[in-house]
């Protein structure tokens, strides 16, 4: 279907002031895909509302190498400074504080968000509410994640090229990535950091013929300093010296309030959509890494932001302005 994002309509004559709503999209989320979708929505003239509870993956210290038109990169909270910096140039647009805790109602009667004490109404939804990553977790772990504690070999395994890597993790995926980084570099282990230990006899004679050491034991404690991973020790006493630890633990996509409002999601657990974004019920899109299990990168979260911002916005026109 078209979107209608190149229409030459008047966007503010169906805004929806006279349905009693504060805004004609919330969005769920302010990292790259929430901010995308706030901003192209307010450039449509729409009223938007972002809640954003300042946590999730661009609230780490990495620095992104892959966005276009940054040749030195770009820290990932700064480029989440600048698209809030962007947004707030929109009178229509703002950005709520809030941990939204439920969201009831459809397209026809319009949603309610609410979180403790508060609740807001909008015409349309967009979930960027996007995974929470399980990484090891080890006295104030959260000071290297971005820094030498990482979860992507696409987005930081170019920087780590010949270095002493970690990957972490007990699945064939995990020793998938650790194949990867041999590509990269010649010194990567595999720790399990489980009581399970579940690679494949096939990923295991794998990482044996490349010279991988597996070592099924588990995270007692580390020695670093200012982001810098430099040992990590195990339960057993081993002392395993690294440049760089990849967590190959999984993430758990976060789809409570999906579920809640009966949102259909695919076999991995993910938020499922269609080619613009629009999920299995109507009024309601979503973005960003909550809508798949890869790709999972700046890049894919902002291009999905925009188009189910744009598909939000073609929805909320009357009959009369649509093509079809």
């Amino acid at each position: 279907m078209d979107t209608g994002a190149g229409m030459d309509v008047d966007a503010g004559a169906d805004t929806g002031a006279d349905m009693g709503v504060d805004a004609d999209v919330a969005v769920v989320g302010g990292g790259p895909a929430g901010l995308s979708g706030a901003i192209y929505l307010a450039r449509y003239n729409r009223r938007v509302l972002v809640f954003d509870t300042g946590h999730g993956r661009s609230t780490h210290h990495q620095v992104n190498h892959n966005y276009l038109g940054f040749p030195d990169g770009i820290a990932t909270v700064d480029l989440r400074k600048l698209a809030v910096e962007q947004l707030a140039r929109y009178e229509g647009a703002r950005i709520v504080h809030h941990l939204i805790t439920s969201v009831e109602g459809d397209a026809e009667r319009g949603f309610t968000l609410r979180s403790q004490g508060h609740h807001w109404r909008a015409r349309a939804v967009l979930l960027a509410t996007g995974v929470l990553d399980h990484f090891p977790h080890f006295p104030d772990w959260r000071s290297y994640v971005g820094r030498s504690m990482f979860w992507c070999i696409t987005c930081d395994g170019y920087e780590n090229r010949g270095r002493s890597i970690l990957v972490v993790g007990h699945t064939d995926a995990a020793a998938g990535e650790a194949m990867q980084l041999h590509a990269l570099t010649d010194r990567v282990r595999l720790l399990t950091n489980s009581h399970r230990d579940d690679i494949s006899e096939t990923f295991r004679r794998r990482l044996a013929h490349a010279g991988v050491e597996v070592v099924h034991d588990r995270i007692e404690e580390v020695e670093g300093a200012d982001g810098q991973l430099r040992t990590v020790v195990t339960r057993g006493g081993l002392r395993l010296g690294l440049d760089a630890l990849f967590s190959i633990q999984g993430a758990t996509p976060e789809t409570a309030l999906a579920r809640s409002l009966g949102v259909r999601l695919n076999d991995a657990g993910y938020i499922a959509v269609d080619s613009e974004q629009k999920t299995s019920v109507p009024g309601v899109y979503a973005a960003g890494d909550v809508t798949s299990l890869h790709s999972h990168q700046v890049a894919a979260a902002v291009h999905e932001g925009a188009q189910a911002a744009s598909a939000a916005h073609y929805f909320l026109h009357p009959p009369e302005l649509k093509a079809d």
